[in-house]
């Protein structure tokens, strides 16, 4: 693994949330409808007319929307092709690389280990990884000579699951910011070889963390590092957990980390060509097969798979007469932990962004947000998106989930912020 795909793989998996940022002119009312909203079939055209005009741009080579109320699909449309290059359409089976929408599968799982009682959240990660009991802070110094030294400080409490599944383990990347720490991040061979979670893990805690635990919401390696906590609980490979738990029950069978038929190949959807801006296709490469299964960036899916998984949400844990969380657990991930009264301070790179909180493994809105008028949405939903576009939103209040499949990391958070626009606009009492 070169240095390039190194350094394309840490700015990928970073810029995940980018929908949050962008808080394009909303329609009046489209924030907070009242319980019972439905959509106007020719309002939800326009999201059509604005797909086809970014194909004919140039702009991607296509997309997936589906939109899904009360069990049922409301809109569900492919445009374009899955590869220009291929000219291959759309297809329900078409497979994304999801990148961060990892995440939430990996915190559902780990979350079922919770509420099994073979983990807690107040467990210490060194319980299972035991190289984290000797981690340590980088702080920041002023040498002598004026310019900026790292000093290692112990920590003022171990780092936790909850750290982890929140996101405040002091655990970054390091492919934002310019911090000594994340230079450390940039700058090590934390990607070379063939290696595997457990590797993985090993060579994140011998580096320092960017701030103690609990203090700071930072996006980084805390997932990958909770995949490798969920092997040594459960005693196999991440995915062979996630596919005997969670994706063979749930339905989700094109769902994993690499494609391993070569006859599905084909089906793998591919950015534009000019489209180098965190480059899908250099970055995560889903057709060769590595040791690492990334629980924080790796995964590949389809929009089928996916809607699978977001109606057990969107159903509080269950789907098809099958309970994957308690009632108690899904409440818990869909809480805000770390909002007022969390002492989680919040910086530049809060990606869930302005009026959401983050639960354990997605953001959570919690408020308007201070834009006027506010970002359409509704109080309670969830929401995670990844590096190539791949987005989705869980409206509990409005019985409702949508998904986008795309890889365009160039345009994702424009088109990701236009759709949930016209959604919401779509959208009447």
């Amino acid at each position: 693994m070169n240095a390039k795909f190194v350094l394309r793989l840490l700015v990928c998996v970073a810029w995940l949330s980018g929908a949050a940022f962008i808080a394009p002119a909303q329609a009046e009312g489209s924030f907070d409808l009242p319980p019972g909203a439905h959509f106007n079939p020719q309002k939800l055209e326009r999201i059509g007319e604005f797909f086809r005009g970014e194909i004919a741009d140039g702009k991607i080579p296509g997309a997936i929307v589906l939109i899904q109320q009360h069990g049922k699909p409301v809109y569900f449309e492919k445009f374009g092709v899955r590869d220009v290059a291929t000219g291959l359409p759309m297809t329900d089976d078409t497979i994304f690389t999801v990148y961060s929408m990892s995440k939430p599968v990996t915190s559902v799982a780990a979350t079922m280990l919770i509420d099994e009682g073979k983990l807690k959240l107040t467990d210490p990660v060194a319980k299972y990884i035991p190289a984290f009991a000797t981690a340590k802070v980088g702080v920041e110094q002023a040498a002598e000579n004026g310019d900026k030294k790292l000093e290692l400080v112990p920590l003022q409490r171990p780092i936790t699951i909850l750290d982890l599944m929140r996101h405040t383990s002091g655990i970054t990347y390091g492919f934002y910011g310019d911090s000594l720490v994340r230079r450390l991040y940039a700058n090590t061979l934390l990607y070379a070889g063939d290696f595997d979670n457990a590797e993985f893990a090993d060579r994140i805690a011998r580096l320092p963390l960017a701030e103690q635990p609990g203090t700071l919401w930072d996006y980084g390696h805390s997932t990958d590092v909770l995949g490798r906590v969920i092997e040594v609980v459960s005693g196999k490979s991440l995915l062979q957990f996630e596919k005997e738990r969670l994706l063979d029950p749930l339905g989700m069978t094109a769902t994993g980390f690499y494609i391993t038929d070569p006859a599905k190949l084909p089906l793998l959807a591919a950015t534009m060509p000019n489209d180098n801006k965190f480059s899908a296709g250099s970055i995560r490469n889903a057709r060769r097969m590595m040791k690492w299964e990334s629980g924080g960036g790796g995964m590949i899916s389809t929009v089928t798979d996916f809607a699978k998984f977001s109606q057990m949400l969107l159903n509080g844990g269950s789907l098809d007469g099958r309970q994957y969380l308690s009632p108690k657990a899904f409440d818990e991930m869909a809480a805000d932990h770390v909002g007022p009264g969390s002492g989680i301070a919040r910086d530049y790179f809060y990606f869930p962004g302005d009026g959401f909180g983050y639960g354990l493994g997605f953001g959570v809105r919690t408020d308007p947000g201070n834009a006027k008028p506010p970002p359409p949405g509704s109080l309670g939903e969830l929401k995670w998106d990844g590096a190539s576009g791949c987005y989705f939103i869980i409206d509990r209040k409005q019985d409702m989930f949508f998904i986008l499949m795309q890889q365009t990391p160039s345009q994702r958070q424009r088109i990701q912020a236009a759709l949930k626009k016209l959604i919401y606009e779509a959208m009447e009492n």
